[in-house]
């Protein structure tokens, strides 16, 4: 199975079949269909040993280069009905698995409004890192109280959030040098910096993220890029 594009080939007409065989290299493989979609959410459930269950969400990923990049809570213009079947769709997975702790539900939007879940990861997500200051309660800490058998604590949203990772690019200026972020500069404006402590940065690897609250999901968004380009000055 690919994780951030990894392992992952599209076949855009049969001509391509032999050559994409030959480049992922022997072995059993899954053929999807491709699905024409608007953008895609993610709704985390959180289910205790009882049952019990919160959501948070949906949430709005976008993705660059197959990873992902920018996510919002809560996802902007989305509608009563389709937060409602995002939830549905999301709860219904978790009790089908019965799982315990935390579930992300990652889901494609297609043109018409429909959802169809493209993966699903039973763990805390990088999408929902957000919950650390967006919401009552963080993910991680609903996961301890989920497998420890403790009451869900709430999962309330405070503010507009919006999470932007830190890929190892950020370390190198653009002629390949090495360098330290400028924190200082994406700090000043209120984000919230969250450092993995991995020893070596590298293009693509996911090394940190920052977390900015606001007024709307819109401005959150773009405040969050804002910042994380400022750490390029």
């Amino acid at each position: 199975m690919g994780y951030d594009g990894k392992g992952q080939r599209v076949i855009k007409d049969a001509s391509q079949l032999e050559a994409t065989w030959n480049a992922i290299g022997p072995g059993e493989c899954i053929l999807e269909a491709f699905i024409d979609f608007t953008r895609e959410v993610s709704v985390l459930v959180a289910r205790g040993v009882d049952g019990e269950t919160v959501l948070y969400g949906p949430i709005e990923n976008e993705h660059a280069d197959h990873i992902l990049d920018v996510s919002v809570l809560p996802a902007p213009g989305t509608t009563p009905a389709i937060a409602h079947e995002a939830a549905r769709i999301a709860t219904r997975v978790a009790e089908g698995l019965d799982a315990v702790g935390l579930l992300c539900v990652e889901m494609f939007q297609t043109w018409n409004g429909a959802l169809l879940v493209n993966e699903i990861a039973p763990r805390p997500h990088n999408s929902g890192h957000l919950t650390i200051e967006g919401c009552r309660t963080s993910q991680f800490e609903q996961q301890v109280r989920a497998v420890a058998g403790l009451p869900l604590g709430s999962p309330e949203s405070l503010r507009p959030a919006a999470m932007a990772n830190l890929l190892g690019d950020l370390w190198y200026a653009p002629n390949g040098a090495p360098r330290e972020p400028n924190w200082s500069a994406a700090l000043a404006e209120g984000a919230s910096l969250h450092l993995y402590g991995k020893e070596s940065p590298r293009a693509g690897r996911k090394m940190g993220h920052l977390t900015i609250l606001g007024d709307t999901p819109e401005a959150v968004r773009d405040a969050a890029r804002a910042a994380r380009e400022r750490l390029r000055s």
